[in-house]
């Protein structure tokens, strides 16, 4: 099995948020989605797309949930691989879009393909940079207000998103263990099927 290293950044967000992970060169874009759902701490409550280039260049293609095609340009994630996708984008790379509302954008940066270690299973969270926002916080500028306010308990809102949250939110902090542990579970879940089909 090839392998590829990404490391995948959320934008306009601060402090930063990032994961670098190794995937199987062949996963395909649905698993590759459940997979950053896992690694950055999302619920997978919203539509996403891969795209080439930028989001909402309506000319390019993009790879969606099966049940969204809508245009010529929509492709189906579940039919295409990370390689696939990545041999296609070229030198304008790839985007994730999760939410269409909030509109999280995140820069996928590949490294090349090198061989798996046997040893190992895939994928793989290996670095792990800041904490994920919450959902529905309302995209970028929703989450600065929020991280303003939960900083400061003289804040108006303080309490009220301290209370809509459940609880403290640190953004330099993120739970490590737990994310990691996630996306292990996918991996293993996944060499499972392989071995047994």
């Amino acid at each position: 099995m090839q392998i590829i290293k990404i490391a995948v950044t959320l934008r306009d967000v601060a402090p930063k948020v990032a994961r670098t992970l190794e995937v199987p060169a062949d996963i395909p874009l649905d698993r590759l989605h459940q997979t950053l759902q896992a690694a950055f701490g999302w619920q997978s409550a919203h539509l996403y797309q891969f795209c080439i280039g930028e989001p909402y260049q309506w000319e390019a293609e993009r790879w969606v949930m099966p049940d969204y095609l809508e245009s010529a340009q929509d492709l189906p994630a579940d039919k295409t691989t990370l390689i696939q996708a990545l041999g296609k984008a070229g030198d304008a790379g790839l985007t994730y879009l999760y939410d269409f509302g909030d509109d999280w954008n995140h820069d996928i940066h590949a490294a090349p393909q090198a061989a798996a270690d046997p040893d190992k299973t895939y994928p793989r969270l290996t670095e792990i940079a800041g904490h994920c926002p919450p959902e529905d916080v309302g995209g970028p500028p929703g989450y600065e207000m929020f991280v303003e306010a939960m900083a400061d308990t003289k804040h108006p809102e303080h309490k009220e998103f301290k209370a809509w949250h459940g609880g403290p939110f640190n953004p330099a902090k993120p739970d490590e263990k737990t994310l990691t542990a996630n996306v292990a579970k996918l991996a293993k879940r996944w060499a499972k099927k392989r071995t047994t089909s």
